[in-house]
């Protein structure tokens, strides 16, 4: 048979067999809407068809893995401001008081609309635009204090203040004031340093510890990357050329966008593999698509210590498994969560709901597996493990203890328990600092083989 037949035939199989293909997904689309509309015209009462359909997508999308998801409403507006960083608002992070149930604030975000109006940490939300928060569930006062910016709100506020008695057992007065507010894009900060200014900035320099910083990265998303350089360029101008070790903090970082993990890897390596990912249309039958650094490196020379928790997850497990792997830090802490895969956020023709499908899997430098499977035991390949000799699990009350010490750090207290040195409350962080005590030649593992208060339920407005 000649040639050409043959590859006539080939061609034919293949359009046959992708017309087959399409038709069984149009015949799947049209039971579905078949099954809708009897329901729609014969049961026995009237449904809200959008409702039945959104129950039906989440079911499905359900069956897939614990982190695709169908997401509309205030799911929805939670992930675009978690990723974007930013939302309109006044500026508030909130929770329920667990013993009076009340509206409490835990911290204003410096800068923002209600840091400017003088509220601060305790003080009790009563009444937003003249309706009482009693009773409502914590996401709808938030929904109720967000809004395009140039919009106001009326907050009615109660602040507590101790007695001016003698008696230590008397209870706090309280004052109730009125706080109108214009909203605005308030910017949610994902890079942190180790203590916080009276005008709202950080202090990047580790207290106690010359010449060592300290960065945390609480979360991965649009605005990480550069705020990342902001810090570098302001710890560099602290640190006055005396500069010799910096720590990056990424305990409790759940990860966010791939693209910033990559970023951040980016400015501290001048060359090397980042991550690779592997998926249907991530270049499977190649082996992947490789992300590798580009010349140029921020702090070279500078030792890094990355510290990581069993909530250090995803895009931060990236950037520790990246360091780690390009021996560029050393990782110090307890072995992470094991979330290795991505989810890419397809916005739906709606324009009112988002699908976050599982589309791909992420592998560290090495090739090793980052993703925990069900089924996977502690002697299997996942996570990132601290490197020899630099692993501690803290016990919980510990935790707990460091923990408050940070809370009240973070808002600038300037009360005995936030002026405790960090060394003397962080075990992981004091862990950490023996690093930069060792002999220059040990930098990130050189010379040896890399292992692999109660506080109220917090929303952010």
């Amino acid at each position: 048979m000649p040639i050409r037949n043959l590859v006539f035939l080939a061609v034919a199989a293949i359009v046959c067999l992708a017309s087959w293909a399409a038709r069984e997904r149009d015949a799947r689309a049209r039971r579905f809407g078949e099954v809708l509309g009897h329901i729609d015209r014969a049961y026995l009462e009237p449904v809200d068809g959008e409702a039945l359909f959104a129950t039906a997508v989440e079911a499905t999308v359900a069956k897939l893995d614990e982190h695709s998801a169908f997401l509309r409403g205030a799911a929805r507006d939670d992930l675009e401001s978690l990723l974007d960083q930013q939302f309109g608002g006044v500026g508030l992070e909130l929770g329920i008081d667990d013993r009076t149930r009340a509206v409490t604030v835990l911290a204003p975000l410096p800068g923002s609309p209600a840091w400017r109006a003088g509220i601060v940490a305790g003080d009790v939300i009563e009444a937003i635009d003249g309706t009482a928060t009693a009773g409502l569930p914590l996401r709808t006062v938030i929904g109720r204090l967000r809004g395009r910016p140039g919009e106001s709100v009326r907050l009615r506020v109660v602040s507590r203040s101790p007695t001016d008695t003698l008696d230590p057992g008397a209870a706090p007065t309280s004052s109730s004031r009125e706080v109108a507010l214009v909203r605005e894009t308030v910017k949610v900060e994902s890079v942190l340093g180790d203590r916080r200014r009276p005008d709202g900035s950080w202090q990047w320099m580790l207290e106690d510890e010359p010449g060592i910083a300290l960065v945390r990265i609480v979360s991965f998303g649009e605005h990480t990357a550069a705020d990342l350089d902001a810090a570098i360029e302001a710890l560099d101008r602290e640190a006055a050329g005396r500069l010799r070790g910096l720590v990056l903090d990424l305990r409790g970082n759940p990860g966010g966008l791939l693209g910033a993990a990559v970023d951040t890897c980016d400015r501290f390596l001048d060359e090397g593999v980042i991550v690779s990912t592997v998926g249907r249309r991530a270049g499977a039958a190649e082996g992947g698509v490789t992300r590798r650094a580009e010349p140029g490196a921020a702090l070279a020379g500078v030792r890094l210590a990355v510290l990581v928790d069993g909530l250090t997850a995803s895009a931060a497990e990236i950037v520790a498994a990246c360091l780690q792997d390009n021996r560029r830090a050393t990782v110090v802490g307890s072995r992470t969560y094991g979330k290795g895969t991505v989810q890419s956020i397809v916005p739906l023709s709606d324009g009112r709901s988002l699908l976050k499908l599982t589309t791909s899997e992420y592998l560290r430098p090495s090739r090793a597996n980052i993703h925990r499977r069900p089924g996977d035991g502690d002697d299997a390949v996942w996570g990132v493990t601290p490197d020899a000799g630099f692993e501690i699990t803290p016990p919980a009350a510990t935790l707990e203890r460091t923990r408050g010490w940070r809370r009240a750090r973070d808002l600038g207290d300037q009360g005995p328990m936030a002026s405790a040195v960090p060394r003397s409350i962080d075990p992981v962080l004091a862990t950490a600092l023996r690093l930069f005590s060792r002999p220059a030649t040990d930098l990130g593992g050189e010379e040896e083989t890399a292992g692999h208060a109660h506080q109220p339920a917090a929303g952010g407005e």
